[in-house]
């Protein structure tokens, strides 16, 4: 039997890298059934940095159906960790949505420092070197009763969004790691979620690039001025 690692790389900071890697779009088990979703896509006219601004403004079920207008159903709000415009690391979010034809289910992220999965020294080289431009990173829990460690974390699975930016905008590299609290994600896990959550990220950060620039500019976000057209 053909086996796999963890976020289907032999090593989490070849994330960092912008070279292709074995699997960029795709999902892959490790020797333990865990599954891996692997997703690329282009944003143009938007760049890391408001990516992660993004994460700083939703709010509201209409903010997240703009995002998903088909697959996301309801946004029950930030805990006191969060602040508009300002921090979204440390904090968390419940909210409803689909994954195509699979119903909705409740979800709860935790979002965390990206040196919590990556080598602390290589992620500043890769922001130095501009390999990277942002990273969203979290952990992630499913159904009404999400499983949680001592420190508050969801223990089902694992989320990373990492963008390099492009002369078009910015390439978006995902990375969901799902399965951890089940007994045998093998079995309990179908690909078919898997497949699905490809993609709905895929169709989520589409949709997403085509609004997001000038929602950003509107908000005079990080104090940017929009550059102008003529």
């Amino acid at each position: 039997m053909t086996t796999h690692k963890i976020w289907a790389v032999d090593d989490v900071n070849e994330l960092l890298l912008s070279k292709p890697l074995r699997m960029e779009m795709g999902i892959e088990r490790d020797e333990n059934g865990l599954l891996t979703v692997a997703v690329r896509t282009d944003l143009h006219g938007c760049k890391g940095q408001m990516l992660e601004w993004w994460f700083t403004f939703f709010e509201t079920t209409q903010h997240i159906r703009w995002w998903h207008p088909h697959d996301h159903v309801a946004h029950h709000g930030w805990d006191e960790h969060w602040k508009k415009g300002e921090r979204f690391i440390g904090a968390s979010i419940h909210a409803v949505e689909s994954l195509g034809s699979i119903p909705p289910v409740a979800a709860k992220l935790k979002f965390r420092e990206a040196s919590d999965f990556f080598d602390k020294q290589l992620f500043s080289q890769a922001i130095e070197n501009k390999t990277i431009s942002g990273a969203v990173c979290a952990s992630i829990g499913f159904g009404d009763h999400v499983l949680m460690d001592e420190q508050g974390y969801p223990i089902d699975g694992k989320m990373v969004h990492l963008t390099r930016d492009t002369d078009f905008g910015c390439v978006l590299r995902s990375r969901f790691v799902l399965g951890a609290s089940l007994s045998d994600p093998r079995t309990e896990l179908s690909d078919e979620i898997g497949l699905e959550l490809m993609r709905h990220c895929y169709n989520e950060f589409t949709y997403l690039s085509r609004f997001l620039p000038s929602l950003y500019y509107g908000e005079h976000a990080n104090g940017e001025k929009a550059p102008l057209p003529w």
